[in-house]
């Protein structure tokens, strides 16, 4: 059995994170994926780490090696009448391209979706910006910090024991470019449909991702609270008992909301009396003892490892969970013994352990994780190989910069 979207070529025209990591998930579908990066300087997100030894280099970026695996690069400068004619020879043949320029750019260049449909009605056209296409803002440039905050969900970062510990700052983005991910998850999934769409139909069609709604998809319960219950969440929330708790190697979470729970909890801390105890034994009287109830939880976890604590309790149905940090994760037995992990080997960065796609196929053999390719690494096998460009006229291109 070959993998599901084996057959399917995607033109990857983005950079950073969100268009990048579309075409990552689609490469993990099998799909073959070609890179068009910029002559010379490459994708924005070579220059990002960590680098192995903590040594800057465009070519070891781990940033880059993780959203680049199972694709191949080429360089082009579509901006160019030269670069142009090869961005539409690729297109021409191209099942799905995926582009982050700002709305209007690609137009311009000659290479807007309506352009590119004429050529081929068959192209899925993805776009992953900001805003979205339409609208007032969506002209608007920004970063990851300006699409997460106007998607909601910044306004209630740090919240819980951070917020208890520090309620004078203000509110943060989340970390490691969370709503960049969630912008390409979200328009990996519209590329899904609307190859699926094509079967039915028969042709292509333009899928517009804004960031600002993809990362909104993070708080939907926090906006149904306040449109209809008139409650506006922010950075004090927290849980009325129960939460994070401190233990000798880390954090936990636990949060025993039912009485079940509660009882299953005490018990492995050793104080199943707690369970009987008229002020514990009924969620309104935990809520209304949250201290003492927090208190008791913290001193027994303070005891034992995260590690510990979560084998213990997670068995008992009460809601738990570690802390777990990079280390933690490679060497879970859980994550080994799925093969979450695959050491792959790239000609400059060496030998690096990479987390793979999140699901299994039955009926699909376990295939080769490619390692990320360098700069312009398969220019001479698709232009020369694919769209017939004679060799000699390639290095032309590449002496004046369009390659």
């Amino acid at each position: 059995m070959a993998a599901p979207f084996k057959g399917i070529t995607v033109l990857e025209y983005a950079g950073f994170v969100a268009g990048p990591y579309c075409g990552r998930l689609l490469a993990d579908l099998g799909a073959e994926v070609v890179k068009i990066e910029a002559p010379g300087a490459g994708d924005p997100a070579r220059g990002y780490g960590p680098f192995p030894g903590n040594i800057p280099n465009r070519e070891k970026s781990g940033l880059f090696l993780h959203l680049s695996l199972n694709k191949r690069s080429i360089t082009v400068d579509p901006s160019t009448p030269s670069g142009k004619e090869l961005f539409v020879k690729l297109a021409a043949k191209a099942d799905v391209l995926i582009e982050d320029c700002s709305p209007g750019r690609m137009s311009d260049m000659g290479l807007g979706f309506a352009q590119l449909q004429e050529l081929n009605q068959s192209l899925i056209y993805v776009s992953v910006t900001p805003y979205g296409q339409t609208g007032p803002h969506s002209v608007w440039k920004a970063q990851h910090i300006n699409t997460f905050h106007a998607s909601g969900e910044g306004y209630t970062l740090p919240g819980g024991a951070t917020y208890a510990k520090f309620p004078e700052r203000p509110p943060v983005a989340a970390g490691a470019h969370l709503g960049e991910y969630d912008a390409g998850l979200m328009a990996a999934s519209g590329t899904v449909a609307a190859l699926y769409a094509r079967q039915i139909w028969g042709i292509g069609q333009h899928v517009d991702i804004s960031k600002q709604e993809a990362t909104f998809g993070l708080n939907r319960l926090m906006f149904t609270q306040s449109e209809s219950e008139g409650h506006v969440v922010d950075r004090t929330r927290s849980y009325v008992y129960g939460g994070i708790f401190p233990c000798n190697d880390g954090y936990v979470m636990l949060y025993p909301r039912e009485d079940r729970q509660w009882r299953a909890l005490v018990g492995i801390m050793g104080n199943p009396e707690l369970a009987e105890d008229e002020r514990f034994s009924a969620r309104a009287s935990r809520i209304e003892n949250a201290g003492e109830v927090n208190a008791a939880i913290s001193r027994w976890t303070q005891t034992l490892g995260k590690d510990e604590i979560y084998s213990l309790v997670a068995p008992s149905g009460c809601p738990v969970g570690l802390y777990a940090d990079s280390q933690d994760l490679h060497k879970s037995p859980q994550l080994q013994a799925r093969k979450f992990f695959r050491e792959v080997d790239h000609p400059l960065a060496g030998q690096l352990s990479y987390p793979v796609r999140p699901y299994q196929f039955s009926g699909l053999p376990e295939e080769a994780t490619i390692a990320a390719p360098l700069l312009g690494q398969h220019n001479n096998e698709i232009f020369c190989g694919q769209l017939g460009l004679p060799p000699a006229e390639l290095a032309e291109l590449r002496r004046a910069g369009v390659v």
